[in-house]
């Protein structure tokens, strides 16, 4: 299954979107960094989507890259939402990838 993400600090938006069955998931969550929202974009795809097999892409390289375990987590916030979401990947085939902004779904709901 094909997941595309996207988060706003400065709105407290964050997004899911499944193209292949038309889904697009929008929530809100005031007084969240950017980073926060894109994690909870990814978290609350993972929770939600019960399948085995994901790709999920978001236009974060900072996530991206640090739920890939290229890079180090050092902010204590952005380090528990990553264990939740790695938590969300066990037992399934979760791939993320990044992509630029102007390809991300998720991206062009948030504007």
């Amino acid at each position: 299954m094909i997941v595309y993400t996207d988060g706003s600090g400065k709105t407290g938006n964050y997004v899911y979107v499944i193209p292949e069955k038309k889904i697009v998931k929008l929530f809100q969550k005031r007084g969240i960094t950017n980073n926060e929202a894109e994690y909870l974009g990814v978290a609350t795809a993972l929770k939600e989507i019960r399948n085995k097999n994901i790709r999920l892409f978001s236009d974060s390289q900072l996530i991206v890259n640090q739920l890939n375990r290229k890079y180090k987590i050092k902010e204590p916030r952005l380090k528990t939402l990553a264990e939740q979401v790695w938590k969300l990947c066990e037992n399934r085939n979760v791939e993320f990838t990044w992509i630029p902004r102007e390809k991300n779904k998720a991206g062009h709901i948030l504007g």
